[in-house]
C-alpha cells in the first residue's frame, strides 16, 4: 500500500451468531474493552515515561516559582493566551473588527473555549481555569498515546516509546500542562495521522476538522488527509470513505473562518483580524530579519536563541525525515505547518510552541535513539529531560512575555 497506509484490521467473527446467544449483545462491547485495555498497556511506557518527564518539569517549574514567591496556579491556568481562553469562554467573541493592534478575540479558535465553558457549566465550582488545565493535561496524555502510537506503527514499539518521550522533552513542553490548545490540537493530530496510517478515513476526516477548530494551523492537517484521502482512492477498498474524509478535513477549519467573514461582514473578516495580530504571509521575510537581528545586530536573550534554535533545528529536521522517506501525509502536514509558522510575520516569541504540534519532525532523532544502546538512550533522554525542566522554568518566570 502506497505511504505505509494499510487497511485497519479487523476481529474475526465470532462463531456463535449474536442473535443465537444470551451474550451476543455484550462481547462486541467486550471485545472493544479488551482491544482497548490492550492498546493501553502497550503504550503504557510511552504514556509513563512521558509522565515522568513532564512532571520533572513541572516539579523544577514549581520550586522556581516558590523561590520567586510567584503563583504557579496563575501561571498555568491564567496567564497569557489562558486568559484570552477564559474570556471567550465567558464573554463570548468580539462582534466587530476595530483598530486596535492585537485585541480582537476573533483570532482565537472556538474549540478549547467552547470545552472550558462546557466544563465549568458541568462543574461551577472549579476555580477559574482549572477546567483549561484539565482539559490540557487529558488531552496531553491522549496526544502522547498517539504519537506513540505512530511511531510504533512506522518503526516499532521502542521508538514510539522514545518518541512520545521526546515530545514531552521539548524546550517548551510545559506549554502542554497550561491551558494552551497545543496539547488539544496535538491530540487530534496525532490521532488523525494514525487514522490515515491505517485507513481509517472517516476518523482522520473528522479528527482533522476537529483540529481544524482548534488552532489556525489545522488547514496543514486537513491539508495532508484531504491529499493522502485522495491520493488512495483508486486503491482504497472503499473509495466513499476516503472521499468523505478529504471532504471532511477541512470543515472544521472552513466554518470557523467562514463565521468570522459573516460575523464582521466581509469575506476576509478573519484574514483582517489576522492583521491586526500582525499575522501575514511574507514568505519568511519578517523571520529572516528577526534572526540576522538577533545574532548580528543585538546580542540574543536566551529564550529567543532557543526560540531560533528550535526554528533551524526542525528545519533540519525536515530534510533528514524527507531523506527518510516518511510517509506523505507526515511530510505534508510537517512541511505545511513549517511553512506557516516560518513564513508568517507574527510576532516571533512563540513560534517555537506552534512547532509543538510537528512531532513528525522528531522522528528520525526517535529512530536513532531506538537503535541505540539502552544507556546512551537513557543518557540522551534525561539530558532532554532536564533541559525541557530547565527552559520551562525560565519560559514563565525569566523570560518577561508569553510563551
Amino acid at each position: 500500500m502506497p505511504y505505509g497506509i494499510s487497511e485497519p484490521r479487523t476481529a474475526a467473527p465470532s462463531r456463535v451468531p449474536a442473535s443465537r446467544s444470551p451474550l451476543g449483545a455484550a462481547r462486541p462491547r467486550a471485545g472493544r474493552a479488551d482491544r482497548a485495555a490492550r492498546a493501553l498497556r502497550h503504550a503504557s511506557p510511552a504514556l509513563l515515561a512521558y509522565a515522568a518527564v513532564r512532571a520533572l518539569g513541572l516539579l523544577v517549574f514549581a520550586v522556581w516559582a516558590h523561590r520567586e514567591h510567584r503563583g504557579v496556579r496563575h501561571l498555568l491556568m491564567e496567564s497569557w493566551d489562558c486568559d484570552w481562553y477564559l474570556k471567550i469562554a465567558e464573554h463570548g467573541y468580539a462582534h466587530t473588527l476595530g483598530t486596535q493592534f492585537d485585541a480582537n478575540n476573533l483570532a482565537f479558535f472556538p474549540l478549547f473555549p467552547a470545552l472550558i465553558r462546557a466544563g465549568d457549566t458541568l462543574v461551577p465550582a472549579l476555580p477559574r481555569g482549572a477546567a483549561g488545565l484539565v482539559i490540557a493535561l487529558v488531552a496531553s496524555f491522549a496526544a502522547a498515546w498517539g504519537i506513540f502510537a505512530v511511531g510504533d506503527r512506522l518503526y516499532g514499539r521502542r521508538t514510539g516509546v522514545v518518541l512520545a518521550t521526546l515530545w514531552g522533552s521539548l524546550p517548551v513542553a510545559l506549554v502542554q500542562w497550561m491551558g494552551y490548545t497545543e496539547s488539544l490540537f496535538t491530540a487530534f493530530t496525532a490521532w488523525a495521522l494514525y487514522a490515515v496510517l491505517t485507513g481509517r478515513w472517516a476518523w482522520a476526516g473528522g479528527l482533522a476538522s476537529l483540529a481544524g477548530l482548534t488552532r489556525p494551523t489545522g488547514v496543514a492537517l486537513a491539508a495532508a488527509v484531504s491529499v493522502a484521502a485522495l491520493l488512495s482512492l483508486r486503491r482504497a477498498p472503499f473509495p466513499a470513505r476516503a472521499l468523505a474524509g478529504a471532504l471532511l478535513a477541512p470543515l472544521g477549519w472552513l466554518a470557523y473562518v467562514g463565521w468570522v467573514g459573516l460575523r464582521l461582514g466581509r469575506w476576509d473578516g478573519y484574514f483582517a483580524v489576522q492583521k491586526l495580530w500582525h499575522n501575514e504571509w511574507d514568505g519568511g521575510v519578517e523571520t529572516l530579519r528577526r534572526m540576522h537581528g538577533l545574532f548580528v545586530v543585538e546580542r540574543p536573550q536566551l529564550f529567543l536563541a532557543m526560540v531560533t534554535a528550535v526554528l533551524l533545528g526542525s528545519v533540519v529536521l525536515y530534510a533528514l525525515s524527507a531523506a527518510d522517506r516518511q510517509p506523505l501525509p507526515l511530510l505534508l502536514f510537517t512541511g505545511l505547518l513549517l511553512l506557516i509558522v516560518l513564513g508568517s510575520s507574527g510576532v516571533y516569541f512563540p513560534r517555537a510552541r506552534f512547532l509543538l504540534p510537528g512531532f513528525p519532525l522528531l522522528l528520525p532523532l526517535a529512530v536513532a535513539l531506538a537503535r541505540a544502546r539502552t544507556p546512551v538512550m537513557v543518557t540522551v533522554l534525561s539530558a532532554a529531560a532536564l533541559t525541557s525542566a530547565a527552559f520551562g522554568g525560565h519560559m514563565l518566570l525569566a523570560w518577561l512575555g508569553p510563551p
